[in-house]
């Protein structure tokens, strides 16, 4: 059984993190590849470009964010090649950038990952 977690790119690397995924469409400014200890990006999985301007981190377009993006991620060959990566190793750590840690799109994919029993 393989546990899926979220961290803030910006937080120290840990040993516990186990296999780190960066699952923004950009890189986050300002981090190196090297202090960022990314292992893959897999930049395809988050939301679209259109859809992340729109929802433009407000609260309040939160629920329907999740929706339209959950929607994307169904039948995606970048959300299939996440869960195979979740599925092999132990532990895997999503990686965002967002200053919101309860309104972004590692949120909305961490519960969606739970939904598809990738967890």
């Amino acid at each position: 059984m393989s546990t899926c977690k979220i961290k803030r790119v910006y937080e120290p690397f840990a040993k516990s993190d186990g296999y780190r995924i960066l699952i923004d469409r950009l890189w986050p400014r300002g981090l190196s590849k090297e202090k960022a200890h990314v292992d893959k990006w897999l930049k395809d999985v988050a939301p679209s470009t259109e859809l992340r301007k729109w929802f433009n981190h407000e609260p309040e377009k939160w629920a329907s964010f999740r929706t339209r993006y959950q929607a994307e991620l169904r039948g995606s060959t970048a959300f299939a090649e996440l869960l195979g990566d979740i599925h092999a190793h132990k532990t895997v750590t999503l990686l965002f950038g967002a200053r919101d840690e309860q309104h972004n799109d590692a949120v909305a994919l961490e519960g969606f990952i739970c939904e598809q029993g990738g967890q």
